[in-house]
């Protein structure tokens, strides 16, 4: 393989930061101080150790990195990380890695744009669930509200029967809500 020039290490560098800033995970934990005071600080010094783990370690297998993440999340951020991430996170660093060194830095800055633009939608959904919270009140209610808030925005919820009789337009609209006595609100849709 060619030798490294200084301006692909420097490239490295900004994707891991790109990989690491869009990575929701991460994001959650700065922005909820999971990590102390210095939460911002440590996900600074992150995307530095995982710079030079790679540029330390020749040939990095994808579990090798993922277990170093896992590590440094659990280690100084108090969070394991178990929504199946890590290989994602693990695979995309890996990747850029080796578009760095074979020189297609063409690729890799437009991944980095990709990533960096995630990364505000990241942002932005984390503000969205912490004003949420607020909203809720405190305690476990809003922990719960925030869990349910959060899986809410990752995917619809459409059962396997509506997916099965649905067409390339919505069928119905919501007919009303109803409060339940449990305090959620159900809406239920028309039927034909």
């Amino acid at each position: 393989m060619a030798a490294r020039s200084p301006d692909s290490r420097g490239l490295f560098g900004e994707a891991v930061r790109a990989v690491l800033g869009s990575w929701p995970v991460l994001q959650i934990a700065v922005e909820n101080g999971f990590g102390g005071a210095h939460s911002e600080e440590k996900a600074e010094w992150m995307v530095g150790a995982v710079d030079q783990y790679f540029h330390s370690n020749a040939d990095l297998e994808q579990y090798e990195v993922e277990e170093g993440l896992s590590g440094m999340m659990n280690e100084e951020f108090d969070t394991i990380v178990e929504d199946g991430s890590l290989p994602q996170v693990a695979q995309q660093l890996c990747g850029l890695y080796a578009q760095c060194r074979r020189g297609e830095t063409a690729a890799v800055r437009e991944k980095i744009a990709q990533l960096c633009q995630k990364k505000y939608n990241v942002r932005a959904n984390v503000q969205e669930v912490k004003v949420s919270d607020e909203d809720e009140g405190s305690g476990d209610e809003a922990a719960e509200a925030m869990d349910c808030e959060a899986s809410a925005s990752i995917s619809p919820a459409v059962s396997t029967s509506e997916a099965a009789g649905s067409s390339a337009e919505p069928s119905a609209e919501p007919s009303g809500t109803e409060p339940e006595p449990d305090g959620w609100t159900v809406v239920r849709k028309k039927k034909k």
